[in-house]
């Protein structure tokens, strides 16, 4: 789903404090409420020049910074003083009233309140009080801080406590299923390095529904080939090169591969955002991904690519991690819903919410035009996939695809409780056909594999299995057979335990 770069990261933190339009004098302090202490830190923000200074004018810092034997001075350093990202300004300027942005707000403003001053989820008061620190030379969160409209800001400790509580129980299932369950066996053959008998390709493929065309990283076997087609979709701010590792698995077992890069969400997108040169990816990017993976087996099918080869197209693979794993399911027929987006997204108390209900709810103005199946995907593998708000779930007898979920129990932006085993325990997916396996200590991005990388792919056995079973390829590796685990990490087939 996410490539997060520091400069992104620094806009969501300071959108917690992003405000309407309101009275011009500026935030003097700053609060931290702490209900289980009974107690608050004041920081006074007026007319300080230095972390020393706002040491001297908070008897609470000064305290502190006894009580740390002088540590916490470097602390405020490095939080109020270490200078803004150059491309905070160009994003925020960017991204106004993008619904991404809009949604990061809603859920940074929560742990914040402002006295006398409404939320603006629009990012025009974060952008005017950043634009007039950096003209005044003080580009930094201290700086910044002190061209916020109002007189005080509290952050109620209570509520980041309660953020932080909730991830945990968000992974707690997840963790709780892989201890009780048996790790799937391990083949040594598909532990060995891989041999390189696939050829690289990077390809342009004209599409009708973009402006440009797309880029491909495809991977051809060089011999012995099974004439099958597998597309790898990446996820959001990502590139397909995090996931050659994948698609070496597939084309050294005779797959020919196409990683697409989807042009509104991908690496480069993420570097023209941050540098103010384009918005947030947009809800009309979840109806152009799928049509992406859709036109490249198009293009197959018409010889327009691989014209040599015999390659079948009516029975192909979508294989995708994150945003991708969630095109995926699209193209396996799930039927895309608005109830639960409206219904779920406004309450920032809901004990499911975790971050990537921020890219989710963004997604609401597109979702009744994300109904893209394509009858031709057969076997679906979905890494990570944010799924809880998205499908209704009586659209899973209908796929066209058997699906394969696979997710990691310390992911902390797409956490296996909500978005992988809530959605199979509802919707009963194990009674047709569909799976469900955790990996033992993976987070978010651990699951990803790069080209030529010396150990396997941790969850390329599993993604090799499943597709050779879906696919009905005789003689070779089956998922039933459950010997695609890992040597090092647990993999566990949980469906059974639902």
């Amino acid at each position: 789903m996410l490539r997060f770069r520091l400069p992104l990261a620094a806009a969501v933190a300071t959108a917690a404090i992003t405000l309407a339009a309101g009275p011009a004098a500026a935030l003097e302090r700053l609060v931290l409420r702490m209900p289980y202490l009974e107690t608050e830190i004041a920081i006074n923000l007026s007319g300080v020049q230095s972390a020393e200074e706002l040491i001297n004018s908070s008897p609470d810092l000064q305290d502190l910074q006894n009580a740390s034997s002088g540590r916490l001075l470097d602390v405020l350093r490095k939080v109020f003083l270490a200078p803004l990202p150059v491309e905070a300004k160009a994003f925020l300027q960017g991204s106004t009233g993008q619904p991404l942005l809009e949604q990061a707000l809603l859920l940074a403003t929560d742990l914040v309140n402002f006295d006398g001053i409404e939320a603006d989820s629009s990012g025009r008061m974060l952008t005017d009080a950043l634009i007039r620190a950096e003209a005044k030379g003080e580009a930094n969160i201290l700086g910044f801080l002190r061209e916020v409209p109002g007189q005080q800001a509290s952050v109620d400790m209570l509520r980041v406590v309660d953020a932080a509580n909730r991830l945990k129980a968000n992974q707690e299932l997840g963790v709780a299923l892989v201890r009780k369950g048996t790790a799937a066996g391990v083949d040594p053959a598909l532990q060995q390095p891989l041999q390189p008998t696939w050829s690289r390709q990077m390809l342009s493929v004209p599409v009708t529904h973009r402006p440009q065309p797309l880029r491909v990283l495809a991977l051809v076997p060089k011999g012995v080939a099974n004439g099958r087609l597998v597309v790898i979709s990446h996820g959001l701010w990502d590139d397909p090169e995090s996931f050659e590792g994948w698609g070496e698995v597939l084309a050294a077992n005779g797959y020919t591969v196409l990683m697409p890069d989807h042009p509104g969400s991908d690496f480069n997108q993420q570097k023209a955002m941050l540098a103010g040169a384009a918005p947030p990816p947009g809800p009309e990017e979840l109806r152009l991904r799928p049509l992406d993976v859709s036109a490249l087996v198009d293009a197959v099918a018409s010889r327009r690519l691989f014209a040599s080869m015999a390659l079948k197209t009516d029975a192909v693979a979508v294989v995708g991690h994150s945003w991708g794993a969630t095109t995926s399911v699209q193209l396996a027929g799930a039927e895309p819903t608005d109830r639960k987006l409206k219904l779920r997204c406004s309450d920032l108390r809901d004990p499911e919410r975790n971050l990537s209900w921020v890219l989710q709810c963004s997604w609401l103005s597109g979702i009744k035009q994300a109904g893209l199946a394509d009858p031709r995907v057969k076997a679906v593998v979905a890494v990570s996939p944010p799924l809880r708000l998205l499908f209704d779930p009586s659209s899973a007898p209908a796929l066209s695809a058997k699906v394969l979920l696979i997710s990691g129990t310390r992911d902390w932006v797409v956490p296996s409780g909500p978005e992988a085993i809530s959605p199979m325990r509802e919707t009963g997916a194990t009674k047709f056909g569909h799976r469900l396996v955790l990996v033992e200590g993976a987070n978010h991005f651990s699951l990803r594999s790069f080209r030529g990388d010396e150990r396997p792919a941790v969850v390329g056995p599993a993604i090799l299995a499943w597709v050779n079973e879906q696919l009905g390829l005789e003689g070779s590796i089956p998922f039933s057979d459950a010997d695609w685990g890992n040597q090092d990490i647990r993999l566990v087939e949980v469906d059974q335990q639902l």
